[in-house]
């Protein structure tokens, strides 16, 4: 056998390793940026504003419409996997009204949820930019989970701060994302550094997310009738 050969197995061995290790789905959030039209960008990236600067204002709305969202998924998961039905509509939106009446009367339990689950996308987002190892992944998210999930039942002004800071900040770089794509000269180039450039979209994220904990924040404190 050849030195090219075994240079080749060894570059394909290397290669197999690298995509079996991957689990953040990187190809399927960007194939749902580039589906995105301008209308669509331009309306994440307006909700995503109102989001990341005034969501201390209107999070119960934010709430509802997640566990909304949630309960979607999952009743159609449900559907599906575990009865057995073929109508997933039905079940998805059975599960949407159930979860979505059940976070009004649990408000509070449903948003430190949420903050958990904020806390744990950001502290899986820092693993991931800093290019450790995918499989273990979860520890991170965990981790982050337990603290915000912490922090959220000692103090819900953080919890309320904290997930409708990251959903804003979501928002805007998906649609800002998805405008950039639409002209070519710059989709060739962004896509490129999306998938080789692992600290790009978690810093993408992370910088606005932290520009509307500080707003927030400041916001909160100067207004008085602010109903927590």
């Amino acid at each position: 056998m050849d030195y090219v050969t075994i240079l080749a197995q060894a570059v394909e061995t290397a290669s197999s390793g690298a995509a079996e290790e991957a689990v953040v789905p990187m190809e399927s959030f960007w194939n749902y940026i580039t589906t995105l039209n301008q209308v669509e960008a331009v309306t994440f990236i307006s909700f995503g504003v109102v989001c990341l600067l005034y969501g201390w204002r209107v999070f119960k709305i934010l709430v509802v419409i997640s566990f909304a969202l949630l309960g979607l998924f999952l009743g159609m998961s449900v559907t599906d996997k575990i009865v057995g039905l073929n109508n997933q509509l039905a079940g998805g939106l059975v599960g949407m009204c159930l979860l979505g009446i059940l976070s009004v009367p649990l408000m509070r339990w449903a948003v430190s949820l949420l903050g958990a689950i904020a806390g744990g996308i950001i502290s899986s987002g820092i693993w991931y930019a800093s290019g450790l190892t995918e499989r273990y992944i979860w520890a991170g998210a965990l981790i982050g989970m337990v603290a915000g999930g912490m922090i959220s039942f000692i103090v819900f002004k953080v919890a309320v701060i904290l997930f409708s800071s990251l959903s804003g900040a979501s928002l805007i770089v998906v649609g800002s994302l998805a405008l950039l794509y639409i002209y070519p000269d710059t989709s060739a180039r962004l896509e490129e550094i999306i998938f080789t450039k692992k600290w790009f979209l978690p810093t993408l994220i992370m910088a606005p997310t932290l520009i509307g904990l500080v707003l927030q924040n400041k916001f909160v404190k100067d207004s008085k009738d602010w109903d927590m």
